[in-house]
């Protein structure tokens, strides 16, 4: 399975650099494209460029058709669990492949068909207007002096003259990379046709995973905000001593104005104040933690009724005072 998976990231390696060069490419297009002629450094770097993806594109088809016929002779001999790893994995990286792919043609269609409009804009200066099917006739042809016969003496500008066969060659040597990356292209994008049930099935689980990731997240978040407030009321937390007075967990360098009262649903307790009925209001519910903020001067007869009745408990606590601290 080592083996397999460093075939795996090679092949990765390989169409995440075609991928870069790919996006060099384009960048010479334009270069290519704003000028009037086209210097021979652009064109040689191009060119480099231009071998390097076929070269990494036929080593990458290599590998994946490689592990094709790997999966194919060895499918009854693995088990299923190692055998869906590896196609896969397989199907992912032929995906991946098609795509880059298909970006760099799309990126030479498009360089062809912005070098026609230049040249088409040029014969039409010289007064030698085309239709786009006399000009694919012309490109067709492979040969420059269709472009350029019968407008050599008519007072063309030599510069006008240069752009025309400039675009010409590029158009030329555009079309011969694109015929030899053909039918390697072919065969990788028949491969993922074939693949597409289980390409659709492996994205929908990565669809799927994203949202668990998502949710886990969204949920971490409120844990963590839980935590913080209960940190916070934690540092407040009233406890009861044998004897009846109030003292906190911590220990405050000053008496507090107020005292936090936590009362858990699990206890189910009621806040009852005879003397005080402005808080009668606050009786609490089962359903939830409830925290009261009382200034110690209310605590002089609270009563906490107990509603379980097995337990039948109550407490009456004492005057709280500073003294108490």
């Amino acid at each position: 399975m080592d083996e397999f998976f460093c075939q795996i990231e090679d092949i990765r390696n390989s169409i995440d650099k075609i991928d870069s060069n790919v996006a060099e490419v384009k960048k010479l297009y334009s270069v290519i494209l704003s000028a009037p002629t086209s210097d021979q450094k652009t064109q040689d770097d191009l060119e480099a460029i231009t071998n390097d993806i076929k070269k990494m594109a036929n080593n990458a088809r290599n590998k994946l058709k490689t592990i094709e016929r790997n999966l194919e002779s060895e499918e009854q001999e693995r088990v299923s669990a190692d055998m869906r790893i590896r196609k896969s994995q397989h199907a992912v990286l032929s995906r991946k492949f098609v795509e880059v792919m298909t970006k760099y043609n799309e990126a030479q269609v498009d360089f062809r068909e912005r070098s026609k409009g230049r040249i088409q804009r040029q014969l039409e200066i010289t007064g030698k207007a085309t239709t786009d099917e006399e000009l694919e006739e012309m490109l067709e042809s492979g040969n420059a002096a269709v472009f350029t016969a019968g407008i050599v003496d008519s007072g063309i500008s030599k510069q006008a003259l240069s752009e025309i066969e400039s675009r010409h060659k590029d158009i030329v040597r555009l079309e011969s990379s694109i015929k030899e990356l053909h039918d390697m292209f072919v065969d990788i994008a028949m491969l993922v046709e074939s693949q597409g049930g289980m390409i659709e099935r492996i994205e929908s689980n990565m669809d799927q995973s994203v949202g668990f990731v998502e949710r886990a997240v969204a949920d971490t978040k409120k844990a963590a905000k839980f935590q913080q407030e209960a940190r916070r009321v934690s540092a407040h937390m009233v406890r009861i001593n044998p004897d009846l007075h109030l003292v906190t967990c911590d220990d405050p360098p000053t008496p507090p104005s107020a005292v936090f009262l936590i009362l858990h649903p699990l206890v189910l307790c009621a806040l009852k104040t005879p003397q005080y009925p402005q808080y009668q209001d606050h009786l609490l519910q089962p359903t939830k933690t409830t925290t009261h903020k009382l200034t110690h001067t209310h605590f002089t007869h609270f009563t906490l009724n107990s509603f379980f009745p097995l337990l039948s408990l109550q407490l009456t606590l004492s005057p709280f005072t500073d003294s108490s601290w």
